[in-house]
């Protein structure tokens, strides 16, 4: 087998979860766009106009506040008679939306199809209308209708394109954590071939170890017991070297008074001396 055939087919054994995976997302974001109901949206748009000259800053805050309005009771309630729903039911079908730099409200209906998205918008519009323009004098603004709702062209949701995306995308992630979980086909042989090839390279030498530190060697009582000792025994052997001493000194001198007189001078005595000794000690014999 040649190597680009083995080499596709590791990829496929590693990749397939994924390779699998992501169609199969794409699949299912398409056929929920296929089946699941359209829904449209319109936009209608208010200006808040400022009844003295020089106060836009004034009319700012006014559309901020008036476009958190656009989704309350208070408002929805004339609404909700004109378009035949109920309060609850309107708020969860239109919404405002305001400028931080612009005087505007935008009010946006969505319905199952285009005329109820702009019957929503257009009547909510209405509403906030007179609802803003009952307290005008104490407010110093007034609300104006600047442009009523269209009718959209196509539906909002579902997009085809958005929804395959999100289905592929959600492939790729199902796909790896698959691979995350599995336990890949040739781990178990590639592991086996390491064993073996190990085995041959013989085994791995030793690393060192860390040489423990010698204990030092204890001290040998014997000396200590042998200096304890030492001063009675020495007592004693100096007592006999003196004795000792002493013995062979009278020894020494009974051996120098029965010596011969012949037996030649003494050590440290000139001839003279010697001779007139042993005269004096044969006149004495006589």
């Amino acid at each position: 087998m040649t190597e680009p055939r083995r080499s596709a087919r590791r990829l496929v054994r590693r990749w397939w979860p994924v390779a699998l995976a992501v169609p199969l997302g794409a699949a299912a974001g398409a056929g929920y766009a296929a089946v699941a109901h359209p829904s449209y949206a319109a936009d209608s748009y208010v200006i808040v106009v400022a009844q003295n000259p020089g106060e836009s800053a004034t009319a700012v805050n006014f559309a901020q506040a008036y476009g958190r309005l656009a989704g309350r009771p208070q408002v929805l309630a004339a609404a909700a008679a004109e378009t035949g729903h109920g309060r609850s039911e309107l708020e969860a079908m239109v919404h405002g939306t305001t400028s931080p730099d612009a005087p505007m409200i935008e009010i946006t209906g969505t319905g199952a199809d285009p005329q109820e998205a702009v019957l929503a918008a257009d009547a909510v519009a209405r509403s906030l209308v007179a609802f803003a323009n009952g307290s005008s004098k104490e407010t110093g603004v007034r609300l104006v209708p600047l442009a009523a709702a269209a009718e959209p062209d196509k539906p909002t949701t579902p997009s085809a394109e958005l929804d395959v995306a999100v289905g592929g995308a959600a492939g790729v992630l199902i796909g790896a954590l698959v691979m995350m979980t599995r336990r890949r086909p040739g781990s178990a042989a590639d592991t086996g071939s390491g064993t073996e090839s190990a085995a041959g390279a013989g085994p791995a030498p030793a690393a060192p170890r860390p040489r423990a530190a010698e204990p030092l060697p204890e001290p040998d009582p014997a000396p200590a017991a042998a200096a304890e000792a030492r001063p009675e025994g020495g007592e004693k052997g100096r007592g006999g070297d003196k004795a000792a001493t002493g013995a062979g000194a009278e020894d020494d001198r009974k051996a120098g008074a029965g010596a011969s007189p012949a037996s030649g001078p003494a050590a440290g005595e000139t001839p003279g001396k010697s001779e007139n000794r042993t005269k004096t000690a044969a006149g004495s014999g006589r």
